[in-house]
């Protein structure tokens, strides 16, 4: 069972939202919260697998809240997807350097919503290839990040020849097919140069790879 913890402002999304995710066997809504504040207080008492962050809150924002429970070792099993209405924004990219697993527009298919929610909450959180190109675009057209904690001297070659492959937004397998290698080969290498960064998933390992250099696009 995944358990789902809500936080949207708005009354309908979320009776929409818990309609469709209750109506799922594996799938159970613990909670909803109406901005950011109560989103992190409920984050911690019902220990939720996945909260369905909205960016725009009353007071405490979304990017904010996932802040603070990307933060909190005790929250550390918690996966924070991304709602938004804007597509990829300055909004989006913040969140995932807040700590984010990824992101899902609002008006995006129901089945999307489910198949997203069950990829967060085993921990295998990736943005999609198109996702990816998207914050990609959207992450050169910004000023310069600041350096990362994590240098690239912690990561063998071959371990950057495959971050950089999930930072231009390559699956497991497709990566696997360029490498010549198995797909979890694939997985393993990925697995462990987000050990090594410290990353919480493939969304965090992207943000490092533009953050550290490692790919070094050109910038509008």
């Amino acid at each position: 069972m995944i358990r789902v913890l809500i936080a949207d402002d708005q009354a309908l999304m979320r009776a929409g939202f818990r309609a469709l995710l209750d109506a799922e066997d594996h799938l159970q809504v613990v909670g909803e919260a109406t901005d950011g504040t109560s989103a992190v207080h409920l984050a911690r008492c019902l220990r939720p697998d996945v909260v369905l962050m909205d960016v725009q809150m009353p007071g405490l924002d979304g990017i904010e809240a996932t802040r603070r429970i990307a933060a909190d070792p005790d929250l550390a099993a918690i996966r924070v997807l991304i709602l938004t209405n804007y597509g990829l924004d300055s909004y989006v990219f913040a969140a995932l350097r807040a700590g984010a697993s990824g992101f899902l527009l609002k008006d995006a298919d129901p089945t999307d919503l489910l198949h997203a929610v069950s990829i967060v909450a085993r921990g295998d959180a990736l943005l999609a290839p198109t996702v990816t190109r998207t914050l990609i675009s959207e992450f050169v057209a910004g000023p310069p990040p600041p350096a990362p904690t994590a240098g690239r001297d912690v990561l063998t070659a071959r371990e950057q020849e495959i971050v950089e492959l999930v930072a231009r937004g390559l699956t497991n397998d497709e990566i696997a097919a360029r490498m010549v290698i198995s797909p979890l080969t694939a997985k393993t290498h990925v697995n462990r140069a987000m050990t090594k960064l410290h990353c919480r998933d493939r969304a965090q390992l992207v943000v490092w790879a533009y953050e550290s250099g490692l790919i070094t696009p050109h910038r509008r």
